[in-house]
C-alpha cells in the first residue's frame, strides 16, 4: 500500500563530496554508525536517489545542504525535489536575506535549523528574525531536536526549547526532526500542545520507535507525525517495510502519516 500512497519524506540530505581535508570526526561519526560513511566521503548521487525513491513509493522528498547544489537538483526535478535552506545563523542578516532569496527566486518551501552547529538552542535570540521571516513568507521551520548524532553536545536539541518557540511564534509552522529521542514523550506532548508543531520520524527505524510514540501515531497524535528517513543515513526501502511490518496502522492512519500530514503542513496543492 505504501507504493500506491504517493510517500512524501520531510527530511532528507544532499550530501556534498567531503574531500579529506575537510574532514571531521564530528562529522563523521554518524555517518560511520549508521554505516554511510561512503556517503559523507563522495556525496549523493542523485540519479541513484530517485531511483531508491521510485523504488519505494517516495513521491517527494525535502531535501537540505549545500544551497548550490541543492537548488540544482530542485531545479531539474521540480516535481520531486522541495528545496530547504540551511541557514548558518552566524551572520543573522545575511542568513535572513538568504533565506529570502531561496524562497522567492528558487521556490524554497523550508527553512532547516541544526542548533547543534551553532551551539544555541532554538530560543536564541539569533534565530528569531529567522522565524519572522518564515512567517512573512509562509513556509515552514524545520530543526533537529533529539540525541545529536554528529559529535556534538546534544543540550540544544531537548524539546523543551520548542515549547517556547511555539509560545513566541504560534503562526510558525514547526517541523520537529528525529523524534525527540530519548526526550521522546516530552516532544509528544510538546506537538499535542501547540497546533502549530508536528514531529518527523528522521533517522529513526520504525521497528525502534518508541511505544509512546507508536500509540501516539496510532491515536492521539495522528495527524501530528510526518514520515521522515534522514535518507541516506535510513533508506527509503527499509523505513517503508518496516512500516508495514511492525506498526500495523490503519489505511486511514498511514495515510496520513505517509503524504496528508506533509502536504498539510508544508501547504503544498
Amino acid at each position: 500500500m505504501s507504493e500506491s500512497i504517493g510517500i512524501i519524506d520531510v527530511w532528507t540530505q544532499y550530501l556534498s563530496p567531503t574531500p579529506p581535508e575537510k574532514r571531521s570526526a564530528q562529522a563523521e561519526n554518524v555517518f560511520k554508525r549508521y554505516g554511510k560513511l561512503d556517503w559523507y566521503h563522495n556525496g549523493t548521487n542523485v540519479a541513484q536517489m530517485l531511483e531508491d525513491m521510485d523504488r519505494s513509493g517516495v513521491a517527494i522528498a525535502c531535501i537540505s545542504g549545500e544551497p548550490h547544489h541543492v537548488r540544482e537538483a530542485v531545479r531539474a526535478h521540480p516535481t520531486r525535489f522541495i528545496g530547504e535552506y540551511h541557514a548558518d545563523p552566524t551572520d543573522i542578516m545575511a542568513a535572513v536575506r538568504g533565506l529570502q532569496e531561496h524562497v522567492e527566486k528558487y521556490g524554497f518551501k523550508v527553512l532547516r535549523i541544526e542548533p547543534f552547529l551553532w551551539r544555541k538552542p532554538p530560543t536564541d535570540a539569533a534565530y528569531y528574525p529567522l522565524y519572522a521571516k518564515c512567517i512573512e513568507l509562509d513556509v515552514a521551520f524545520q530543526t533537529q531536536v533529539g540525541n545529536t548524532g554528529p559529535l556534538f553536545p546534544s543540550e540544544t536539541g531537548r524539546p523543551t526549547y520548542i515549547d517556547q518557540v511555539a509560545l513566541d511564534f504560534p503562526e510558525l509552522r514547526i517541523i520537529c526532526g528525529h523524534i525527540g529521542w530519548p526526550w521522546t514523550e516530552e516532544m509528544i506532548a510538546i506537538a499535542w500542545k501547540h497546533a502549530n508543531v508536528v514531529i518527523d520520524t528522521s533517522a529513526h527505524a520504525p521497528r525502534h520507535y518508541p511505544p509512546a510514540f507508536v500509540n501516539f501515531l496510532k491515536t492521539f497524535g495522528q495527524d501530528k507525525v510526518c514520515f521522515a528517513t534522514d535518507y541516506p543515513l535510513l533508506g527509503f526501502d527499509r523505513v517503508a517495510k518496516e512500516i508495514d511490518e511492525h506498526l500495523g496502522l490503519t489505511p486511514e492512519v498511514k495515510r496520513k502519516f505517509l503524504r496528508e500530514n506533509a502536504r498539510r503542513i508544508l501547504k503544498l496543492q
